[in-house]
């Protein structure tokens, strides 16, 4: 009879006492909403400026490319590290680093300072590894099945939320320059001080074993194993056949960051850049949001979400590479400066727009598919620092390459056009097995936990009932 119960609907729990506000899923993706805002959203509003809000990509695509490079470290040892302090406290942690990478901007772009912009890199490469695993594998456990897709879209709208604020303080300082150049430095003083907020927001998040949820389920985020196997289970994980599938297809979602914002900084005017990553904030946080409320319809089967979503995805994402190609190669030849004013403007600038909503999509299409993987509580962990881990490994082979002049101008667009069709079969070997021979892995998290509970209940009262006698 329970094996036919479905835990991941949401008419199935009206009869559970309605859960505190500061326990509840929802106020929970609101603080991990924000802690992304402070930390990585600030940083990707910077680089949403183009180059990090500098003059040329060059050192800061450098910078980024160690950071990434760094992030793949942190990634990896990210699990076991939850094993030692708890999920909460690597989150914290994991916010620390952001700051020294904004202020080693604002000593570069006033001072010309470039050994700092390394230093910053460096830190919060070590730090962001940790970040990224963290927000992943609470906000692929802590909400409802029922509201896995909502949660996701909020979450990650406090991630464009950080370019949409970074792009109107910007617009608004440089809203008469509508030449190419760096933006003021004034603008990193507000990203420091925002970045600084984040670990403090940290504290805020409920731990695991607190959090209400409206089906009454409890969420495990616990490691059991000892260091050394939490790392050797990481490893099989990683070279499963179900991970390596999906590779090619988080490879080529994430590389695009470096191409699309060094992208904004080579062709557009300081303004321009701007009022893209403003624009380009609200576009994307609407498709994200309209994507997670798509992938929640239980109405519609599993099966049918999950090859819809792909289809749609990758096709148009196929396009925007195709028409990236061919304005970068144009644009290698003719060197354009394009400023809201300028003619062939609307053209350059809706490629943009399109690309960061692609990205989006991309990003939450793959929590949704990594949340279908995981078998246990434990192994969300250790996907979320498989996926952190790869994203880090390709946007560290993306902003190198964005560092080197001719690669920048036209060669990232092409080398994402072919990623981009190399990982479709592989993706799709996967996506189509879900709700399909790999079934329903989230609603079978579910009823697992509600067995081990309905276990633990019965020994409990086993032992009253020996102590009573």
């Amino acid at each position: 009879m329970v094996a036919s119960t479905s835990y991941t609907d949401a008419s199935s729990v009206s009869h559970v006492q309605k859960p505190r506000w500061y326990r509840s899923t929802f106020y929970n993706a609101l603080i991990l909403g924000i802690c992304n805002f402070l930390a990585p959203g600030i940083w990707g509003a910077m680089n949403s400026l183009g180059a990090g809000g500098q003059a040329q990509p060059y050192l800061v695509n450098a910078a980024n490319a160690l950071t990434f490079c760094l992030m793949v470290l942190s990634c990896f040892f990210s699990s076991a590290l939850v094993k030692l302090i708890g999920i909460k406290a690597v989150l914290i942690i994991g916010t620390m680093g952001y700051a020294p990478y904004a202020a080693g901007l604002y000593t570069n772009n006033r001072y010309g300072v470039e050994w700092f912009v390394l230093v910053g890199a460096a830190l919060c490469g070590l730090s962001a590894g940790l970040f990224w695993m963290a927000e992943a594998a609470i906000a692929l456990s802590y909400p409802e099945p029922h509201n896995q897709g909502k949660f996701l879209g909020f979450w990650l709208t406090f991630r464009v939320g950080g370019q949409l604020i970074g792009g109107a303080v910007n617009l608004g300082l440089n809203a008469k320059s509508g030449e190419a150049g760096k933006v003021s430095y004034t603008v990193y003083i507000v990203f420091i001080v925002l970045q600084c907020l984040a670990p403090l927001a940290g504290l805020l998040l409920t731990p695991p074993k607190k959090v209400q949820r409206t089906d009454g389920r409890p969420v495990k985020l616990t490691i059991q194993n000892s260091t050394w196997g939490e790392l050797v289970a990481t490893a099989k994980l990683f070279v499963s056949r179900e991970f390596l599938l999906i590779v090619p297809l988080i490879a080529q979602a994430v590389y695009s960051e470096a191409v699309m914002f060094t992208y904004l900084s080579l062709w557009f005017s300081v303004r321009a850049r701007a009022l893209g990553s403003f624009v380009s904030a609200v576009v994307a946080l609407s498709g994200g949001n309209l994507l997670g409320w798509i992938l929640d319809r239980s109405s519609i089967p599993l099966k049918r979400r999950a090859r819809g979503a792909f289809f749609f995805i990758m096709i148009t994402q196929g396009a925007w590479w195709i028409w990236a190609t061919i304005l970068t190669t144009r644009f290698d030849r003719t060197h354009p400066t394009f400023d809201w004013s300028s003619a062939g403007f609307p053209s350059a600038f809706a490629l943009f727009l399109l690309l960061v909503l692609s990205f989006q999509l991309q990003y939450l299409y793959l929590y949704f598919v990594v949340g279908y993987l995981a078998k246990t509580p434990e192994e969300v962990v250790r996907l979320a620092g498989l996926l952190r881990g790869t994203e880090s490994a390709s946007q560290a082979v993306s902003y190198g390459l964005g560092s080197v002049g001719s690669f920048a101008t036209v060669g990232g667009s092409a080398l994402n056009f072919g990623l981009w069709g190399v990982s479709l079969v592989p993706a799709w070997l996967i996506v189509r097995e879900i709700g399909g021979r790999l079934g329903d892995r989230r609603e079978e998290r579910e009823r697992a936990l509600v067995h081990e509970d309905e276990k633990d209940a019965s020994a409990e009262e086993s032992s009253v009932e020996k102590v009573a006698v």
